[in-house]
């Protein structure tokens, strides 16, 4: 079991239990999944450009990402329904729990004038998005073997109801947010 989901059983749960006075400890909110995605524009230049990106995702997620596919043409941006586009990769479970306490712990801290993250990236559902710059804030990936350096997307989804719940729980959770 991962530190993090220690947490969230000894500490997170009964305070938010406590907070929001829910009745029963199934309404408690907790992590359902994360969700990386990562878009790779130059690949229609460059059909490796797709290999590296699910090679580095696949090194931070530890886990095999799956490419996106286009959903419809758009001949603005030279892309054909079909076309491999991007990669994603959804993590549950222990995998889930290890890359939320990675990024909090030892990834966000890496960044360069780092003061947080953005408490106004929920959805009103709930869930929250973050976009990060450059893939080399992970550990793992080594400098001197990546190709390009590339941003990805990190959405956060919870059972929480309202923002409010799902800020508490992330906030309790060690995210850190912006004041």
């Amino acid at each position: 079991m991962t530190r993090l989901k220690d947490k969230y059983i000894s500490e997170v749960a009964p305070a938010l239990q406590e907070k929001f006075k829910y009745s029963s400890p199934m309404q408690i909110p907790k992590v359902d999944k994360i969700v990386l995605n990562m878009g790779v524009g130059e690949v229609k230049d460059n059909p490796k450009a797709l290999e590296s990106a699910m090679r580095d995702m696949g090194i931070i997620a530890g886990q095999k990402p799956v490419a996106t596919v286009s959903s419809k043409s758009i001949a603005a941006f030279k892309l054909r329904e079909g076309m491999k586009i991007g990669c994603k990769v959804t993590l549950r479970g222990d995998n889930m729990y290890y890359f939320l306490d990675k990024l909090v712990s030892l990834a966000l801290p890496r960044v360069r004038d780092f003061r947080g993250i953005n408490p106004n990236s929920f959805d009103g559902h709930g869930n929250y998005a973050m976009g990060i710059k450059e893939q080399l804030m992970f550990p793992e990936i080594d400098y001197d073997k990546i190709d390009k350096i590339r941003g990805m997307d990190i959405i956060i989804v919870t059972t929480a109801g309202t923002d409010e719940e799902a800020f508490e729980l992330l906030k309790l959770m060690g995210m850190p947010f912006r004041k």
